[in-house]
C-alpha cells in the first residue's frame, strides 16, 4: 500500500463497516487515521493491495504485530471490495502476505474474526488457518455480545502461536 491507496482502501473499510456483521470495527475511519493504522503505524510490518483491472484498489491485506502474541507471530486483517467484488482478490493478496511474514522469519500468522461473520472465517479456513481459541462474548458498542475466533496459520510447521 501507497499513500495514493489510502483514499480508496479507507471507502472499502468503511462501507465494510457501514454494512455491519463483517468487521469488530463498529467506527467508520478518516483517511488520516486510516493511514495511521494501515500504512505508517508502529504496528505495521506491511499492507498489501490487489488491483483490479481498471488499477483500483480492490482490497487489502495488514499484517502487524500485536502485544498479546508471541514475537515469531504476525496478526492479519484482509478487506476487500463488496460491489464489484474481484475473484481471487484475497488468496493473491494471502500468497504476497505469506511470503513476506516467511522472509521477515515469521512462524505463524493470527487472525481473529467476529464468529457472526461467515464470509471471513470461510476465507481464512479456505487460506489454511486452523481454529486455536475464542474469545467468548465480546461485547460490541450496542452491548450486544459476539465471540471472536482466532485462528492460526504455521508458516513453519514446527512452531505456533
Amino acid at each position: 500500500m501507497m499513500q495514493e491507496d489510502v483514499a480508496v482502501a479507507c471507502q472499502i473499510l468503511n462501507d465494510i463497516i457501514a454494512i455491519g456483521g463483517t468487521t469488530a470495527f463498529e467506527t467508520p475511519f478518516s483517511e488520516a487515521l486510516f493511514a495511521q493504522a494501515y500504512l505508517t503505524g508502529a504496528d505495521q510490518i506491511c499492507c498489501h493491495v490487489a488491483l483490479d483491472e481498471q488499477g483500483e484498489v480492490a482490497g487489502f491485506q495488514w499484517l502487524g504485530t500485536h502485544e498479546e502474541l508471541p514475537d515469531d507471530c504476525a496478526d492479519i486483517a484482509t478487506f476487500s471490495r463488496r460491489e464489484p467484488a474481484l475473484k481471487g482478490a484475497g488468496r493473491a493478496l494471502f500468497a504476497e502476505t505469506s511470503t513476506r511474514a516467511t522472509a521477515l522469519g515469521f512462524h505463524s500468522i493470527n487472525a481473529t474474526i467476529r464468529a457472526d461473520n461467515r464470509m471471513g472465517l470461510s476465507y481464512y479456513d479456505k487460506m489454511g488457518f486452523r481454529d486455536y481459541s475464542v474469545a467468548y462474548g465480546v461485547p460490541l458498542r450496542d452491548g450486544t455480545p459476539v465471540d471472536r475466533i482466532s485462528k492460526r496459520y504455521e508458516l513453519k510447521k514446527d512452531t505456533a502461536c
